[in-house]
């Protein structure tokens, strides 16, 4: 039976009870600095899980469900926009008494991220994201596609039709299966709103604004995003450190977690103080 640390809820604004997992190794005589980390559409806290021993050793890791994902509960009508998501992260902090902050976030998760820290920037003290260009407007990702081939075969369908697209030949396929488990637990009617949401948005024209230091690492063979839309972050955020790891579809931060939540891990105490 493996350990599975126990969840925590609170109420967001809008009243939805949303839950998280708060990992902390740190030393109990020094007060440790927060990170939050924000996963994937279709994801939820437990896919960052093994991440969580290289990073809760030095930080206080916080992981959401983000409303609609994993336990936290599905919004209803009214109850769903970026601005929501955004200050859902916000309000747990407030929650947690936490003035200030890490961010980091996968894919949407990212998107997500950046935003906290452009509304926020005197609670964020550093930012990354991975695999994640600023917003999804201006991507090639079909939500009209999408949503059409969830309700006519299913996530799961889905998931399994489109599982090329998002890990290389050869993964373990112990993994895949269990990845495709989790995100099918996915609301389907929440995903269908959820995903026009977030292509939306396009944070390019703010990107300047980012005022803490930022880390972004981007795959090279993404099919739905190309290297040069990943690229204008580096171009527009002025302290931005962009990292390309060649040769990798969109989920990286499944495929070589550790080599992300190392990645972050080395940032972070770099820009911590």
């Amino acid at each position: 039976m493996k350990f599975e640390p126990q969840m925590e809820s609170f109420r967001a604004g809008d009243g939805l009870t949303l839950r998280y997992v708060v990992d902390d190794y740190t030393d109990p005589w020094r007060p440790p600095q927060t990170l939050f980390l924000l996963h994937a559409a279709m994801g939820s806290s437990r896919r960052l899980y093994r991440w969580v021993p290289i990073l809760a050793r030095h930080f206080r890791v916080v992981r959401p469900d983000m409303r609609g994902h994993g336990r936290s509960d599905v919004p209803g009508e009214g109850q769903l926009s970026f601005g929501r998501l955004v200050r859902d992260v916000v309000e747990l902090a407030d929650h947690l008494g936490c003035r200030q902050f890490h961010i980091a976030g996968s894919s949407a998760g990212a998107i997500i991220s950046m935003q906290v820290a452009l509304d926020h920037p005197q609670r964020v003290k550093t930012l990354a994201g991975f695999a994640s260009p600023p917003g999804l407007k201006r991507t090639m990702i079909d939500p009209g596609k999408w949503i059409s081939a969830i309700k006519q075969k299913g996530l799961r369908a889905f998931l399994e039709e489109t599982i090329d697209e998002r890990f290389p030949p050869g993964t373990d396929p112990d993994f895949v299966r269990w990845f495709v488990d989790e995100a099918s637990r996915t609301n389907e009617e929440f995903l269908c709103r959820f995903v026009p949401v977030m292509r939306e948005v396009d944070q390019t024209a703010r990107l300047h604004e980012i005022e803490c230091p930022m880390l972004a690492v981007v795959p090279d063979r993404d099919p739905h995003i190309t290297l040069a839309q990943y690229e204008v972050i580096r171009e527009h955020a002025p302290r931005c450190e962009f990292i390309v790891y060649h040769g990798f579809q969109h989920n990286i931060t499944d495929v070589v977690p550790e080599r992300c939540a190392g990645e972050l891990k080395r940032f972070l105490l770099d820009h911590c103080g």
